[in-house]
């Protein structure tokens, strides 16, 4: 059995969900009463916005290696990073990291191609919806990956800052997103929403809305962990 290791914090109650998420999806695996082998260092999410607002990728690089350092020499095997944001340095971290990575991006591209999705909105902070990352592992796959308008955009990102990274999650947010999802079906023709927050799925609690399914991406990325943890 892997043990896994997890740069959580990012932040503190979707490290939770990935926690809760990943021991549940272990038991039905293994209904011998045991639990996974995982490590969780939690860093400081205003820590990575501060570096990612001010454009010092190469910095927060840096930082991410050494976080992944601690979990290797803690006993990790293999090695995510629960959050969306940090992945747009993905691909340099992964180049350095002394442990394997799971990708988010790629984890749930390979679900919304499985699902036969072509045209998909995608929800989270500014710096993941206005990064390419998404886009770039998504055209891969011949799909298409459509962001809000800018007013919409602002409004995901100052919900997500001031609200879901705190753990507020109200019924007006949750109404103004589901908002969105409605324009972006009607002017865009989406088939599906990337939830690439890993907040999100916690005040987009259903599986879809208005026929548009979710994709939750810390579910998605935690059953990539656990195949990973077996394999």
């Amino acid at each position: 059995m892997k043990t896994l290791g997890i740069i959580g914090g990012i932040g503190p109650g979707s490290t939770v969900d990935y926690y809760q998420t990943i021991i549940a999806l272990y038991r039905t695996r293994k209904a011998d009463g045991s639990y996974p082998p995982l490590l969780i260092n939690s860093i400081d999410v205003q820590r990575v916005l501060a570096m990612v607002g001010a454009g010092q990728l190469a910095a927060l690089t840096d930082w991410l290696l050494t976080e992944l350092e601690k979990l290797e020499r803690a006993g990790a095997d293999f090695a995510i990073m629960a959050s969306n944001t940090p992945h747009i340095v993905f691909d340099e971290v992964e180049g350095r990291s002394p442990l394997p990575l799971i990708s988010i991006v790629t984890a749930t591209c390979e679900i919304a191609k499985a699902r036969g999705l072509k045209r998909l909105a995608l929800f989270g902070t500014k710096f993941t919806m206005q990064g390419s990352v998404y886009r770039d592992v998504f055209a891969r796959q011949e799909m298409t990956v459509v962001v809000p308008d800018s007013p919409d955009q602002d409004f995901i990102h100052e919900k997500y800052m001031s609200e879901l990274v705190a753990g507020i999650f109200l019924p007006e947010t949750r109404a103004g997103l589901l908002a969105i999802v409605d324009k972006l079906a009607h002017q865009a023709g989406i088939d599906g929403v990337i939830l690439g927050g890993t907040e999100l799925p916690l005040i987009l609690r259903d599986p879809a809305h208005h026929g548009i399914p979710f994709l939750n991406t810390t579910r998605i990325h935690c059953e990539s962990a656990i195949e990973r943890m077996f394999s």
